[in-house]
C-alpha cells in the first residue's frame, strides 16, 4: 500500500503526538515520503554517545589452556534487579568447537566465572543473545555452520536445545541452503521478529507465534549494506530495544572486504521493517564491536564484547 502524502503527513504527526509509531503501516522505500519519514528519525544522545573506561576490558579469555582461552563474540548481557548475568561462547585456538559460559557480577564491572563452566556443551553453541519471557530464558545461538538455533532455562544456567531454527521466504517455501546466523529476536504482541544475517551480506527480518516457523516478512533484507563505507563489506544485527516509541538496532559492521576489523553503529526504525542509519556511525571503531547497550540508574552502558568485554559509559546523563 503506497501511502498518499496527505495521510503521511497526518501518520507522522500522529506518531509524533503519541510517541508510538505503528508496526504496521507500510511506507514506500522509494517515495518522497519516506524521506520526510528518514529524515525524521531521532537518535538521543544517551544510546549514541559513549566513552571508553580507561581500566580497560572487564572481562575476557583466560589466555590459559583452558575451554575458554579465548571468547568470541557475541556475548550477551541481561540486567536483572541490580544484578547482571553474562553468557559468552569460550574455546581454544586449536579447537574450532565453540562452548557456553556464563558468569556474574553485582555491578557489571566485576565479574566472576560460573565454577561449572562451560554450562552448555552439547552442540557449537556461539554468537547468542537472551532474553527472558515470563520463567523462561529464551537463548538464540549460531551452531556449526552459522545455522541458527534456539535453546531455553529456567535459571539460566541449564540449557535445553530445540534444533535450528526453521526459516521460510515470505511465500513459505524452506529458506535455501547455507548460513543464517547472528539471530537477534524481539518480542511484541505475542509475535517474535527474529533478525538475521546471511553471510553478513545483509540484515532480514522473519517473524513467528510459535516459535516452530519463521517466515519473512520480505525477502529483500531489511538493513542493507553501505552504501556508507563503515558497513559496505559486512553487517550483523546483535541486539534491538526500543526507547521513546522507536526501535533501535545495534550492529556491527565492517569497511573492510577481509573483515578485518569491524565497528559498532545505531540505526533506528518506527516498525522493525524500515531503518536509518546513524549519520554519525560508527559509535565505536578500531575492532571495538558486536555492542550491545543495558540499562543503567544514569541512562545505558556500552557493551562491547569483540573479542573482549569493554564498557562503554554514557558522555551525558539520559533517562533509563
Amino acid at each position: 500500500m503506497k501511502i498518499s502524502l496527505p495521510l503521511f503527513v497526518l501518520t507522522i504527526v500522529l506518531m509524533t503526538a503519541c510517541g508510538q509509531p505503528s508496526a504496521t503501516e507500510e511506507v514506500d522505500k522509494t517515495s518522497d515520503e519516506m524521506v520526510v519519514l528518514r529524515d525524521s528519525v531521532p537518535f538521543p544522545a544517551e544510546l549514541v554517545q559513549f566513552q571508553s573506561m580507561s581500566e580497560g576490558p572487564v572481562f575476557g579469555g583466560t589466555g590459559k589452556n583452558t575451554w575458554d582461552q579465548k571468547i568470541r563474540e557475541r556475548g550477551y548481557i541481561l540486567k536483572e534487579g541490580t544484578d547482571f548475568f553474562m553468557w559468552y561462547t569460550g574455546y581454544r585456538p586449536e579447537s574450532k568447537f565453540k562452548s557456553l559460559g556464563y558468569a556474574t557480577s553485582p555491578d557489571g564491572l566485576s565479574w566472576t566465572r560460573y565454577a561449572g563452566n562451560p554450562i552448555y556443551d552439547k552442540n557449537w553453541t556461539e554468537d547468542m543473545m537472551v532474553l527472558k519471557v515470563d520463567d523462561t530464558y529464551h537463548m538464540f545461538a549460531e551452531g556449526e555452520s552459522d545455522v541458527a538455533h534456539r535453546l531455553t532455562s529456567k535459571d539460566r544456567i541449564h540449557w535445553t536445545d530445540h534444533g535450528s531454527l526453521d526459516i521460510r521466504y515470505a511465500d513459505g517455501r524452506p529458506l535455501s541452503e547455507g548460513p543464517y546466523g547472528t539471530p537477534t529476536v524481539w518480542r511484541e504482541d505475542d509475535i517474535w521478529y527474529l533478525f538475521y544475517e546471511r553471510n553478513d551480506l545483509g540484515i532480514w527480518l522473519a517473524t513467528s507465534k510459535d516459535l516452530k516457523i519463521w517466515t519473512n516478512m520480505q525477502d529483500d533484507p531489511v538493513i542493507e549494506m553501505g552504501p556508507e563505507l563503515y558497513d559496505q563489506f559486512g553487517l550483523a544485527v546483535n541486539q534491538i530495544i526500543k526507547y521513546e516509541g522507536w526501535y533501535y538496532a545495534y550492529y556491527h559492521g565492517t569497511a573492510f572486504a577481509d573483515w578485518r576489523e569491524w565497528s559498532t553503529n545505531v540505526a533506528a526504525s518506527p516498525d522493525l521493517i524500515h531503518w536509518r542509519k546513524y549519520s554519525q556511525n560508527p559509535i565505536m571503531g578500531n575492532n571495538t564491536s558486536s555492542g550491545i547497550v543495558v540499562p543503567e540508574v544514569d541512562g545505558f552502558r556500552l557493551y562491547t564484547m569483540h573479542d573482549k568485554v569493554e564498557v562503554h559509559l554514557p558522555k551525558s546523563p539520559g533517562k533509563k
